[in-house]
C-alpha cells in the first residue's frame, strides 16, 4: 500500500473559513448554542463532544470511525449492532464489528437479542474486555432483526423491554444506554413512556431517532417526539438523531428538542467534516471546508484502514461507501462509477491517482446514494 499516497495529508487547498449560510439548510441561519463545556457525561464517563457517530448497519465499522477521528470534532461512537448469541460464540463477523483500537475512543457497543439473559451476559463479556459502554438497540427497522423479537419490535413490549434493560444494567458497572424509534407507528409514539421506564431501572442515556418503525427511512424526523421523550426523563440525557446532514441541522435539532447532543449517521458519510465543522462553529461561530487535497487523503484514509481490518475484502466493502463519497469528495461520475466496482488494490490506486488529476472537474450533483435509499419499510432490508 506504500505507492498509494503519503501518510501524511498534504496541504489543504481551500482553508477560507466559512459562516453557516443561510442555505445551508431549511432551518435556515442560526447562532451558535449558549456557551457550555462541550464535554458532557454518559453515567460516570467522560464525552469530549456533544456530536456523535449513529451506528449504520455495514457502515460504521472501526475504518470508518478511526478515519472521522482523525479529521477531528467527533465525540461518542457506537458499532453496528452486534447479535448477542452470535457474539457470544465468538462469530467471526460479529468480532469484525466490536473491532476497535486506541484511536477509536470514547466507543460503545450496540447489543441486540430477544433472550434478555443471552444481552446481558454479552454485556457482561464486553465490560470484561474493557469495553466501557454497551447500547441497546430497540430502533433498528429491518425485518431480519424485528422477526427475531429485536430492534424496534421491542418497543411493542414495553414490559420485556424495560425487563431487558433492567437485567443489563444489574449484570455490569458500565453505563447502558439504549437506542429507540419514537414507537412502532404514528398511533403507537411509546418512547416518552419507555425512556422514563428505562431511566427508571438504570439506563444512563436514551438515543432518539425521530421516525416510527413504520417509516423506516422516509418522511420526515418528528422533533417534537424527540422534545417529548427530552421532557418525560428526570435527569438522563436524550440524544436527538435523524435527519441531521449539516451544521444547521445539528444545532437546530438540540434547540428545538432540548436533546444534550446529537448521534449523526448518514449525515457523517455525506460530510465525513461535519463533526469538526460542529467543533469549530461552536468555538468561533465558523467553519472552514476541507480542500481537494484533504478530501483525497480521506478518501485513502479509509480504506487504508478498511485493508488494515479486513486485507483484500477491503475492496468489495469499499464500494458501497462510493455513492455516497462521490459528490462530496469532488470525484468525477465516471470515476466514481468506478471505485463502485472496485476489484482490487492496485485498481484503487490508479483510480486516485485519475481522482488526484481530474478533482471537481464537474459541478455539485446530489450524492448517488440518496436516489437508492428505501422509501419506507423493505423485507429485504
Amino acid at each position: 500500500m506504500s505507492s498509494l499516497l503519503p501518510d501524511a495529508a498534504g496541504s489543504v487547498g481551500n482553508n477560507s473559513a466559512s459562516r453557516l449560510p443561510e442555505t445551508e439548510s431549511s432551518h435556515g441561519q442560526l447562532d451558535p448554542l449558549p456557551s457550555q463545556d462541550s464535554s458532557w457525561l454518559i453515567g460516570r464517563r467522560q464525552i469530549p463532544s456533544r456530536y456523535g457517530l449513529a451506528p449504520l448497519a455495514g457502515y460504521t465499522q472501526r475504518p470508518f470511525r478511526v478515519a472521522l477521528r482523525q479529521l477531528g470534532g467527533m465525540g461518542l461512537a457506537t458499532t453496528d449492532l452486534v447479535h448477542a448469541v452470535k457474539l457470544l460464540s465468538n462469530n467471526a463477523f460479529s468480532q469484525q464489528l466490536i473491532a476497535t483500537s486506541p484511536l477509536d475512543q470514547p466507543l460503545s457497543v450496540q447489543l441486540f437479542g430477544a433472550d434478555p439473559t443471552h444481552v446481558a451476559t454479552a454485556a457482561r463479556w464486553l465490560e470484561d474486555l474493557g469495553y466501557e459502554g454497551v447500547d441497546l438497540n430497540m430502533g433498528c427497522p429491518m425485518a431480519k432483526v424485528n422477526s427475531q423479537g429485536g430492534g424496534a419490535r421491542l418497543m411493542c413490549d414495553p414490559t420485556g423491554a424495560t425487563k431487558l434493560v433492567s437485567l443489563v444494567v444489574a449484570s455490569v458497572s458500565i453505563p447502558v444506554t439504549v437506542k429507540m424509534r419514537l414507537g412502532w407507528d404514528a398511533q403507537s409514539l411509546s418512547a416518552p413512556l419507555l425512556a422514563r421506564q428505562f431511566e427508571e431501572v438504570g439506563a444512563a442515556a436514551i438515543t432518539i431517532h425521530g421516525r416510527t418503525r413504520a417509516q423506516g427511512f422516509s418522511g420526515k424526523v418528528n422533533r417534537e417526539g424527540i422534545a417529548a421523550t427530552v421532557a418525560a426523563v428526570q435527569s438522563i440525557p436524550v440524544i436527538g438523531n435523524g435527519d441531521v446532514r449539516t451544521v444547521a441541522d445539528a444545532i437546530s435539532m438540540r434547540r428545538e428538542t432540548g436533546c444534550a447532543a446529537v448521534a449523526i449517521g448518514r449525515g457523517a458519510m455525506l460530510d465525513p467534516w461535519i463533526f469538526r465543522k460542529l467543533h469549530d462553529f461552536e468555538m468561533t461561530g465558523q467553519y472552514a471546508e476541507p480542500g481537494p487535497e484533504e478530501q483525497i487523503q480521506f478518501l485513502v484514509t479509509h480504506f487504508r484502514e478498511l485493508v488494515d481490518l479486513f486485507g483484500e475484502q477491503a475492496t468489495r466493502l469499499f464500494r458501497k461507501f462510493a455513492g455516497w463519497y462521490g459528490a462530496r469528495l469532488g470525484i468525477p461520475q465516471d470515476l466514481e462509477d468506478r471505485l463502485r466496482r472496485v476489484e482490487s488494490l492496485s485498481e484503487f490506486e490508479e483510480i486516485v491517482a485519475e481522482i488526484r488529476e481530474r478533482h471537481g472537474e464537474e459541478p455539485p450533483r446530489i450524492p448517488t446514494a440518496l436516489l437508492k435509499v428505501p422509501n419506507g419499510p423493505n423485507e429485504l432490508w
